[in-house]
């Protein structure tokens, strides 16, 4: 339990979230004919297996391997200052040219909007996309900038208080994905 948080309700468990991220590429090969021109990037740390694991799916049911970039958003953040004095800096590593490219921008959950704000001026750095669609894996609600997702694994209505918690095999060693409450 990350930071006094308690866990309040497990929303997906390995199973939904499979299920979920499925349906997505699935939704993302109907919106998208041309896959030669489709490539993903993961904003760091989970958007990253969130987009390796979609760029599987399409290979695996549609035989077309689309590139996948990892994006570190730490520098473009509005919040820097109140983050760390010495911020963690990443590495981006896009080894594709974005340039005229439908980009499917992935994360973890759409909360606030400002991460993916960040992640927009970062793309724009590398390159003038044709077009950057977003997926996420839960929208909470609750924007501060006019971003909308334009894939989403569940909708979770959610307070202020609450926060969404997604734990993927990769990083954390499970597929879940939590409601956290702070005492």
């Amino acid at each position: 339990m990350a930071g006094g948080l308690k866990e309040k309700a497990r929303i997906m468990d390995k199973e939904a979230l499979r299920r979920a991220l499925i349906r997505i590429a699935h939704e993302i090969v109907e919106r998208n004919r041309e896959l030669d021109q489709v490539a993903f990037v993961g904003i760091r740390r989970r958007g990253v297996p969130i987009a390796q694991r979609l760029a599987r799916y399409i290979q695996e049911f549609e035989g077309q391997s689309l590139p996948v970039g990892i994006l570190d958003i730490t520098l473009y953040r509005d919040d820097l200052s109140r983050l760390s004095e010495k911020p963690t800096v990443n590495n981006t590593d896009v080894p594709f040219s974005i340039e005229g490219k439908h980009i499917i921008l992935c994360d973890d959950v759409l909360y606030t909007g400002r991460t993916i704000r960040a992640a927009l001026d970062a793309l724009v750095d590398l390159g003038r996309p044709a077009t950057v669609q977003l997926a996420v894996l839960v929208d909470r609600g609750h924007r501060e900038i006019p971003i909308r997702a334009d894939y989403v694994g569940k909708n979770v209505p959610t307070s202020r208080r609450e926060v969404i918690e997604c734990r993927l095999e990769e990083v954390d060693g499970v597929d879940e994905v939590w409601i956290m409450e702070q005492p």
